[in-house]
């Protein structure tokens, strides 16, 4: 029976069978999360409350999901730009590293007039993300080094440097923990009054909109999608292919730079150790469940934005590991993967 049926590609699964393979898949998901959380001694009780209520229901919980959504949104962003060419970034936190290790010589270190030192670390914490990730991508071109290899690597190269100097010249001397001294506060997002929500809302939806009409409503996305789909066909048709994938892929890069400054001058405002945790597998979870578009990266980073408010209660009052909210993400992600599986391919039998 089963053993002579094949899977046919669906031509076109349409809007319906597409949008409720996807509402299932979540549903699933959030369901065997829940369950998890439940078996981990969380009261069932208590999961509207943290997920819900306290999350977008609330102003603290809401400023926080806010704020928690501002450097999601950019890792998302950049994971989104790097598939669309079917350049896989597994290295966002290396280059978020890199970013945020700029910014901070530039705070610590006084670069430049006041009044243009957050413009100063935006850019080099750009540059900084750019040129890390343009490592992988010079050996993927000139030897065919696998992105994947090389990234996830470079990330690990990343940290290292990190706990280096924060072990040695940036330790901060009146502190017994490696982390840096603080920021002056010239080095700043300033705060907005709604918690710890601070301007940097401002820079991300600007880069936000501007990502998604660059790639949504002009040329450069037009090619972005033809070298995503068939890089030879792309080439054969006299489109800049190699411009396009370099382009997007430096940009990927710099816009984890930029979440590494949107980090260490919005909320922490200081490096230490854990300013670039979490963020590789949130960045491949939002690109994913946003199919790369970049509104939809908003939104569900803002939703991830909540799952990360809730879930550092829960390791607060119910003793939850980091490693069970990072279960919860890749629960969520194989489920809507699986779902949207089903929608793509049909399963035939032989008449």
């Amino acid at each position: 029976m089963l053993d002579t049926a094949f899977l046919v590609r669906r031509q076109n699964p349409g809007f319906l069978l597409t949008s409720l393979s996807y509402a299932g898949g979540l549903l699933v998901g959030l369901t065997v999360s829940a369950m998890l959380l439940v078996h981990a001694g969380v009261p069932a009780s208590a999961l509207v409350d943290e997920f819900l209520i306290a999350t977008f229901l609330t102003s603290d919980g809401l400023s926080q999901t806010a704020t928690a959504a501002l450097p999601l949104v950019l890792v998302g962003l950049a994971s989104a730009v790097a598939m669309r060419v079917r350049f896989w970034n597994i290295g966002v936190e290396g280059q978020l590293w890199l970013g945020a290790i700029a910014s901070t010589w530039v705070a610590l270190n006084g670069i430049g007039p006041e009044a243009l030192r957050l413009p100063t670390m935006f850019v080099l914490a750009a540059l900084a993300g750019a040129a890390w990730i343009a490592i992988s991508l010079f050996l993927k071109l000139r030897w065919g080094v696998n992105e994947v290899i090389s990234t996830l690597l470079l990330g690990s190269v990343a940290f290292l440097l990190v706990q280096h100097l924060l072990f040695g010249v940036w330790r901060d001397p009146a502190n017994s923990f490696p982390v840096t001294a603080t920021f002056p506060e010239a080095s700043w997002f300033s705060i907005l009054g709604w918690g710890q929500l601070h301007t940097g809302i401002f820079l991300v939806a600007g880069i936000a909109l501007s990502i998604w009409f660059v790639m949504e409503h002009s040329r450069a996305g037009f090619y972005a999608d033809a070298v995503g789909f068939n890089a030879k066909a792309a080439l054969a048709t006299g489109l800049p292919v190699l411009r396009t994938a370099v382009g997007l892929v430096l940009l990927s890069g710099a816009l984890s730079g930029v979440a590494g400054m949107m980090i260490v001058a919005g909320t922490e405002h200081r490096l230490n150790q854990s300013v670039g945790n979490g963020y590789l597998f949130s960045a491949i979870v939002i690109a994913y469940l946003a199919r790369a578009k970049p509104l939809w990266v908003i939104v569900v980073s803002f939703a991830l934005g909540a799952v990360f408010t809730a879930g550092n209660v829960l390791k607060v009052f119910y003793s939850i590991s980091e490693a069970m909210i990072v279960l919860m993400q890749g629960t969520v992600l194989m489920s809507i993967l699986m779902a949207q599986f089903f929608s793509t391919y049909s399963l035939k039998r032989p008449n």
